[in-house]
């Protein structure tokens, strides 16, 4: 998603600003480490993993009718599908951990 910016707060939380007609949308992402490496196993890096889900949702909602604050462990559980599709974006397939 082009000009989405993801800045690393402490610990596990992202402060995400997604482009929007009206200002861009800031988002603050929690990711856990454990919803890290279950979303991406490989080592892919945290910010990554909190753009793709941010790719998901935008693809799927407008940036503006998101929460103000995002977990990604409830993000996972709330839609079938995302780890999957998540996977798909990070890396081309839909590979599940071993």
């Amino acid at each position: 998603m082009a000009d989405v910016r993801i800045e690393a707060l402490d610990g596990d939380r992202y402060l995400v600003q997604i482009p929007d007609d009206d200002g861009p949308v800031t988002i603050l992402v929690r990711a856990s480490p454990a919803a890290i490496a279950l979303l991406a196993p490989d080592g892919t890096p945290a910010a990554r993993v909190v753009e793709a889900g941010v790719e998901y949702l935008v693809a799927r909602q407008r940036a503006d009718d998101l929460p103000p604050q995002l977990d990604t462990e409830d993000v996972a559980a709330a839609y079938e599908g995302f780890e999957g599709e998540l996977r798909q974006r990070l890396h081309g397939d839909d590979t599940r951990p071993a």
